[in-house]
C-alpha cells in the first residue's frame, strides 16, 4: 500500500526550469522591422508548415494510431516538452508539465497522477531519466509545484521500489527551491502515509505541503486557467464541490471600491489615471532603481524569493501609498515579478500572445526584424514600460560573471510574468517559445529599442 505515496514523495523532489536557446548577437544598428502584413505571413507560412511535417510524421513509431493527431497544439507540446528523441515515448503523456507562474512570478510545474500509463506500457527507469532531464532545466530558481492525484490506481502506480529509487536520486537541489507543494484532491491514504513518512523528511519540507480539497483552493494564487488540468480531474472536482454546500449570503455582499493608490492588481490605465506624469508605474522604477544598486553583483538574483510574508507587506504598503522601503535585492526583484504578475492584462498583451508564440518557428535570420514588427502591436504605455524593463535586464546581463543570469536565464525568469493567454492553458511548449521571444529581446536589445536608455 506505501506505493501509493509515489508521486507525493516524487514531487517532493521536483524543481524549476531553465531554457537556453541559440544566441543572435547584437550590433549597433538599430533593425528595420517587418511591415506587418509581412510578419503575419511569414508567421502562418513557418507555422502550416510545422502543422504539415508534423502530419506526415503521424503516428509516433511507439503507440501510434490511426489518423492525425487530437490536436497540433498536443503535438507541439510533447515535441518540446522533451526534445531527445530517445524519450519522445514517455513525453508524449504530458505526465509533467510547466504551467506559467503564480501570482509571486514562480514558476509552476505541474505533475498529473492520471496520466500515467499503465505498469506495463511504461519503462519506469527510463521515465526516471526522463524526468531528472526535464527537471533539471528548472532547479535553480524558485518555483511552485502542483500535484493533482485524481487518477491514480492500482493499474497506473509505480512499484515501492521505483519510489524508493526516485527518493534517492531527486536529492536536496531539487527540493530547496520548492516553496509550495500542493497536493490537490488528496486521500485519507495519502496524508497517513505522509505522516510515515515524516521521520524521513525534514520539518522544513513538511511546511511546504499544502493539501487542497478542492482546486479553488489555490486560486489565490494561481491562476486556474494557465495551468493544465486534465478534464477528468476537473469533473472530479465538480462532481466534489457538488458534495459541499456553500452558503453566500447575496444581501450582504457590497462592491469592492479600488483605492487610487492601489498598485498591484490593477490596469496600467488605472496606474496612469491616478499617478499623473508617471510613464513607469512606481513599483517597477523603484524596484529597478534599487535593483541598480543593490542587485547586479547578487548570484541567482530573480531565481530567489523572500518570505511570503514579506511580500505580502510590501505589497500592502505599495497599495495603501506609503513609501515603499527594500532591504533586500531578493524582495525587490519578487516585487518587480510579482507587479508584472499581477496586472489585468500582461505587458505584452493578449493581441500578440499567438505572434510571440510562433516566433520559433521563423527562420534564424528573419527573427530579429519579427520581434521588431510583434512589439509595433503594443501600445504606447506598454512599449515605454517594456523599454524600461528591456534596458534594465540588459545591464543585469553585463553582469553575469557574478549574478550567473544570462539572457537565457533571465527570459525563463520574466516570460510567464510578461506574456500569458487569455483562454488558453499555459503548457511547456509555450513557455519554450514565449523565452525564445524574450531571449531575443534581450540579446538584441540596441537593435530593437531606440538607443537612449532610461535606464
Amino acid at each position: 500500500m506505501a506505493e501509493e505515496n509515489l508521486l507525493v514523495d516524487l514531487s517532493d523532489d521536483m524543481s524549476s526550469i531553465e531554457i537556453s536557446s541559440s544566441t543572435i548577437s547584437p550590433t549597433n544598428q538599430q533593425v528595420s522591422p517587418i511591415s506587418s502584413e509581412d510578419s503575419d505571413r511569414i508567421l502562418a507560412e513557418a507555422l502550416q508548415k510545422e502543422e504539415e511535417q508534423e502530419f506526415k510524421n503521424w503516428p509516433p513509431q511507439e503507440g501510434g494510431g490511426e489518423g492525425p493527431p487530437a490536436s497540433s497544439q498536443q503535438q507541439q507540446q510533447q515535441a518540446w516538452a522533451d526534445p531527445a528523441e530517445e524519450f519522445a515515448d514517455i513525453a508524449k503523456y504530458g505526465i509533467i508539465e510547466v504551467s506559467g507562474s503564480d501570482v509571486n512570478g514562480r514558476p509552476v510545474i505541474v505533475v498529473s497522477a492520471c496520466k500515467l500509463p499503465p505498469i506495463k506500457q511504461l519503462d519506469h527507469k527510463r521515465f526516471l531519466s526522463y524526468l531528472k532531464q526535464t527537471l533539471d532545466r528548472y532547479v535553480e530558481a524558485d518555483y511552485s509545484l502542483i500535484y493533482l492525484h485524481h487518477g491514480l490506481s492500482s493499474s497506473n502506480k509505480p512499484s515501492f521500489s521505483w519510489l524508493v529509487d526516485a527518493y534517492k536520486e531527486f536529492d536536496r537541489k531539487y527540493k530547496k527551491n520548492l516553496k509550495t507543494l500542493y497536493i490537490i484532491h488528496p486521500s485519507m491514504f495519502i496524508k497517513i502515509l505522509f505522516n510515515l513518512f515524516k521521520p524521513i523528511i525534514s520539518a522544513k519540507f513538511g511546511r511546504k505541503v499544502k493539501y487542497c480539497n478542492y482546486l479553488t483552493d489555490i486560486s489565490d494564487t494561481i491562476s486556474l486557467q494557465q495551468i493544465s488540468i486534465p478534464d477528468v480531474v476537473r469533473k472530479h472536482d465538480e462532481e466534489m464541490m457538488k458534495k459541499v454546500k456553500v452558503k453566500t449570503d447575496e444581501a450582504n455582499e457590497q462592491p469592492i471600491a479600488i483605492p487610487s493608490t492601489q498598485q498591484f492588481g490593477v490596469s496600467l490605465e488605472f496606474l496612469e489615471e491616478n499617478n499623473p506624469g508617471l510613464t513607469i508605474p512606481r513599483v517597477v522604477k523603484e524596484s529597478v532603481e534599487y535593483l541598480k544598486e543593490n542587485g547586479l553583483e547578487v548570484e541567482g538574483i530573480f531565481r530567489r524569493s523572500p518570505s511570503t510574508i514579506e511580500l505580502k507587506n510590501i505589497q500592502e504598503i505599495y497599495n495603501s501609498g506609503n513609501p515603499a522601503v527594500f532591504h533586500d535585492p531578493h524582495l525587490a526583484a519578487s516585487t518587480l515579478k510579482a507587479f508584472l504578475r499581477r496586472l489585468p492584462e500582461p505587458l505584452m498583451t493578449y493581441e500578440v500572445y499567438q505572434y510571440v508564440l510562433n516566433i520559433a518557428h521563423v527562420d534564424e535570420e528573419t527573427r530579429v526584424r519579427v520581434v521588431a514588427s510583434v512589439l509595433q502591436k503594443l501600445p504606447e504605455r506598454n512599449s515605454k514600460i517594456l523599454k524600461y524593463i528591456m534596458d534594465f535586464l540588459t545591464i543585469v546581463v553585463q553582469h553575469a560573471s557574478s549574478n550567473r543570469m544570462t539572457s537565457s536565464n533571465l527570459a525563463v525568469v520574466f516570460g510567464p510574468n510578461l506574456i500569458w493567454s487569455q483562454d488558453q492553458e499555459a503548457s511547456l511548449f509555450a513557455m519554450g517559445h514565449i523565452n525564445t521571444f524574450i531571449r531575443i529581446m534581450i540579446d538584441n536589445h540596441e537593435q530593437l529599442f531606440a538607443i537612449d536608455s532610461e535606464c
